[in-house]
């Protein structure tokens, strides 16, 4: 896997994580679809089960804020913002591979989010990568044990 495929990962793997503070979300099995448009070209939908528990869902910045997994470059701390059932977040990194990566979360009910992430890499001036993901959370259970 190249370097780009190794930050858009990291970058997804964020996405399918849980969250939520003062009960914007609950606990339980999440369904989390994402659609990805990469470069233009759109990516087959992908389906995903996760538990969360109270403690996760607990602290939304967190648990749907970002996290960088680069290699030969440097991010600044992430820009956050929180307001009423959103989160809003912004990740720079700079160094072999630059990197912008916005994330736009609304937790619309207890059991329902949507959210855009998008990401632009370049590397020596020159754009790598352009990607945008939807994801569409949905609480469907209880965790299973």
């Amino acid at each position: 896997m190249n370097r780009l495929g190794l930050i858009w990962l990291c970058a997804l793997a964020v996405l399918t994580l849980p969250a939520a503070a003062d009960n914007l979300i609950e606990p339980g099995q999440w369904k989390v679809t994402s659609n990805t448009v990469m470069n233009g070209a759109a990516m087959q939908p992908a389906v995903k089960a996760r538990c969360l528990t109270a403690e996760q869902v607990g602290d939304i910045a967190k648990t749907f804020g970002p996290s960088s997994g680069t290699v030969n470059s440097t991010c600044e701390p992430a820009e956050l913002e929180t307001a009423g059932r959103k989160l809003k977040w912004h990740l720079r990194c700079r160094g072999q591979m630059d990197m912008d990566v916005l994330g736009n979360f609304d937790f619309d009910s207890p059991v329902h989010y949507t959210a855009t992430v998008t990401s632009k890499a370049w590397m020596a001036g020159s754009l790598m990568s352009d990607v945008k993901t939807e994801l569409e959370g949905e609480r469907v259970s209880a965790c299973q044990p």
